[in-house]
């Protein structure tokens, strides 16, 4: 890369991901099948009860782990994505399946991905009910890793879906960049290094270790926010803090975020990633936010390991670190 590419700073979609166009393209699919209730999962009324269903997959992320030769955690993501999107909705997740698509048959690799969805399934408290391996040698390269989660919610149990005017915001730590954003961090992190060069921060031994720190999974959190009244919940994932619409139309002001990762900060400075592109693609430290009444944040964040990081007004936006989104 050349200096003077240096200075206009990495972006998301230059790395290879527009999400403007994901969006689009993803609409498009909605309008050809149908959209079913639920933003975060698919519900299906079946008498007392929803049904619920999300799929989701790891991403570019197995690419550091293809480059390390270690697939050991990358289950743990596959199984978080999933899962946090039903506690996002307030189902309690059950049941985990996955589908394993690889080139050649690999018997390493593939013990490493299953004791990784094992663990993963294990901190969610979900049971693993099977799986699909596929061998395409002409359709994937290396592998690819996705799974489908089921849960179940009473029909009061749901969140509402949508924050109010006057709500306090109780956001959560993320554990990293988890599983997202990771085409932009693999440009970013490997300009002038490579994946098993020593991290150039504390925590871990190479740097790509600290890319493929595993996914944090919040299903610990869905009874304390049932319990708090919690009205809506925002899995912070691609797109970063405007994640936040998904609690509703409103303006979403954040004063007192969980402090970056340093690993954030080493993507932004060795890709000259503008604040503002961090926080549309990134979770910067917080990887979960939930809304609910400003007399119940505080002992919801006093329950868990949460803190009461802002406000929702009237308007539109979100306002972070002196950033409009």
């Amino acid at each position: 890369m050349s200096e003077d590419d240096r200075d206009d700073g990495l972006t998301y979609a230059d790395s290879g991901v527009d999400i403007e166009a994901s969006e689009a393209a993803t609409a498009a699919l909605i309008g050809a099948v149908g959209e079913s209730e639920g933003d975060y999962a698919g519900l299906l009324d079946i008498g007392d009860r929803y049904l619920a269903l999300a799929t989701d997959g790891v991403g570019t992320k197995l690419l550091v782990a293809e480059a390390l030769g270690d697939y050991s955690t990358v289950g743990v993501d596959c199984v978080a994505m999933n899962v946090n999107d039903l506690v996002a909705a307030g189902v309690r997740p059950v049941a985990f399946v996955d589908y394993l698509a690889v080139d050649e048959p690999n018997e390493a690799f593939a013990t490493q991905v299953g004791e990784g969805l094992a663990a993963g399934a294990e901190r969610a408290n979900v049971e693993l009910v099977g799986g699909e391996t596929a061998v395409m040698p002409e359709v994937v390269r290396g592998l690819d890793l996705a799974g489908t989660c089921a849960g179940l919610a009473a029909k009061g149990a749901l969140f509402p879906g949508e924050a109010r005017a006057g709500d306090a915001l109780v956001g959560f730590r993320s554990s990293g960049v988890h599983s997202n954003g990771l085409t932009l961090a693999r440009k970013a992190a490997t300009l002038d290094r490579e994946y098993a060069d020593p991290c150039p921060f504390e925590g871990y031994e190479t740097l790509g270790e600290a890319l493929l720190e595993p996914t944090r999974i919040y299903t610990d959190l869905l009874d304390p926010m049932r319990e708090r009244g919690v009205r809506a919940a925002a899995h912070v994932t691609g797109g970063g803090w405007t994640n936040l619409h998904r609690l509703g139309d409103f303006r979403y002001v954040v004063e007192d975020a969980f402090e970056p990762h340093p690993v954030f900060e080493f993507v932004q400075s060795e890709g000259g990633v503008s604040d503002e592109e961090m926080h549309r693609t990134f979770n910067m430290g917080t990887g979960f936010v939930a809304a609910l009444a400003p007399e119940s944040a505080g002992a919801l964040a006093d329950e868990t390991d949460g803190r009461v990081i802002g406000r929702v007004e009237e308007g539109e936006g979100v306002s972070i670190r002196g950033l409009e989104l």
